[in-house]
């Protein structure tokens, strides 16, 4: 069983939309993977008072990306700087990579 890193667009979604969509690329990247995965759970709720939080969000989001054995890149990543970050660092430093297939919906 593959450790699975989630990299979604989060700006501007409800708590209940980014948990629905997460459920979804589960589903998803099982079926790509054609294998069950655990979560690697890098939805976040509240943060210390910081400057810039969605870098904090980030920082914290790498650190378990290092943990994933496979990151799966839900529709829209490329138009988010976080995902972009996350994506690059995914293929830098080896981790596989899984893009949502966007044919199954």
């Amino acid at each position: 069983m593959k450790k699975l890193f989630i990299s979604q667009p989060m700006k501007d979604k409800t708590d209940e939309e980014i948990l629905a969509e997460r459920q979804k690329a589960i589903e998803k990247a099982e079926k790509q993977l054609r294998e069950k995965v655990e979560l690697v759970d890098s939805f976040f709720q509240g943060a210390p008072e910081v400057k810039t939080k969605g870098l904090y969000y980030l920082g914290k989001s790498l650190e378990l990306l290092a943990t994933a054995d496979v990151a799966f890149f839900c529709k829209g990543w490329p138009e988010y700087r976080g995902c972009r970050v996350e994506h690059t660092c995914a293929i830098e430093y080896g981790v596989e990579t899984v893009i949502e297939d966007y044919e199954e919906d």
